[in-house]
């Protein structure tokens, strides 16, 4: 039955799965939250969103015959000079990514309960009102993310671990004791390209960008900015620590994002950080990044209310809606 699953995917899937893709990238690259003359690793692109290269690279395809891109021989692919503004441009003309309105109706609907820990792919499929192909998409991005996996048989187990609001906190402290740390180490050394990329992306969120972003795109950018400053240590157990506690803490902290105003002072907050790194400060930076997140446990702190509502919360990810509102516990055993 699953291989049959993935026979009946496979003629259609590339080309759907790469404007999925091209659309998704777009948009953060809309977003701001790659400034021109980023360069796209297809590996990385790919772990990211839990699919092989070669969708990744139909995908940049299309993104450099739109402009948003540039294709270099030998080197891969590179946000366009004005690759913000045409994505920005495709977005008006295309709309959303049309899969995100459902992945962030999954990750709220998780996150207050109304996913059991065990579900049929038949169940999401009902539920949600996506085919077989969308679905394995959305499961495989959030396969990447952590938040699930497949279990023996036909369904999926979704973790348990980050959906409460002590949770979270908990990877909090977890980054209190590294990040700081990690800006202590010998030999740290952030690029100027690196830094250049990361302002860029900060000025633009203070600029406007806090309030037109998506929820999935304010995280990236909080995601790329700790580490770009952690993974300049050149401490891979710190950057790869980090990493795995960033896969698997974003659905609360998407419905943390209902609140954008704190983010201008992150984002302040992020820019003085450089500042210092930049002048050879570290222990200053280091002072100041752990005052930044010890800031982050505090306002959270003050959301507990709203990080465990059980249904009643605001719609996460800029817009979407929960979709469906029949019980999945019966169908799901």
């Amino acid at each position: 039955m699953e291989r049959e699953l993935t026979t009946h995917a496979a003629p259609h899937a590339p080309a759907g799965m790469a404007a999925e893709l091209a659309a998704a990238i777009a948009g953060e690259i809309g977003a701001g939250l790659m400034p021109p003359g980023t360069h796209l690793p297809a590996q990385l692109l790919a772990d990211r969103f839990g699919v092989s290269r070669f969708p990744v690279n139909q995908a940049l395809r299309l993104l450099a015959e739109q402009g948003v891109v540039r294709a270099e021989p030998r080197r891969g692919f590179f946000v366009a000079e004005k690759g913000r503004r045409t994505a920005e441009a495709l977005a008006g003309q295309g709309g959303r990514d049309p899969l995100s309105r459902i992945y962030f109706a999954m990750a709220e609907d998780r996150v207050a309960g109304r996913l059991p820990d065990s579900v049929s792919e038949a169940a999401l499929r009902e539920r949600y009102g996506v085919s077989k192909g969308q679905l394995a998409q959305l499961l495989d991005r959030i396969a990447a993310e952590g938040w699930a996996e497949r279990r023996p048989g036909y369904g999926w187990r979704f973790s348990s671990v980050l959906t409460t609001p002590d949770a979270l906190e908990q990877t909090y402290r977890l980054r209190l004791a590294i990040e700081p740390a990690a800006l202590l180490e010998p030999g740290y050394r952030l690029s100027p390209e690196i830094a250049a990329q990361c302002r860029a992306v900060e000025e633009h969120m203070l600029a406007g960008g806090i309030e037109t972003a998506s929820a999935d795109a304010l995280y990236e950018r909080g995601v790329r900015y700790h580490e770009a400053i952690v993974g300049a240590s050149g401490n891979p157990f710190m950057l790869d620590t980090l990493r795995r506690v960033n896969r698997i803490r974003r659905l609360l902290v998407y419905r943390s994002l209902t609140d954008r105003q704190r983010f201008y002072r992150q984002a302040r907050e992020h820019l003085a950080i450089l500042d210092l790194l930049e002048a050879g400060r570290n222990a200053e930076a280091a002072e100041a990044l752990r005052a930044h997140l010890g800031a982050v446990v505090t306002s959270l702190r003050s959301m507990r209310g709203l990080l465990e509502a059980p249904g009643g919360s605001p719609p996460i990810g800029g817009g979407a809606t929960p979709l469906g509102s029949r019980s999945l516990q019966s169908r799901s055993r």
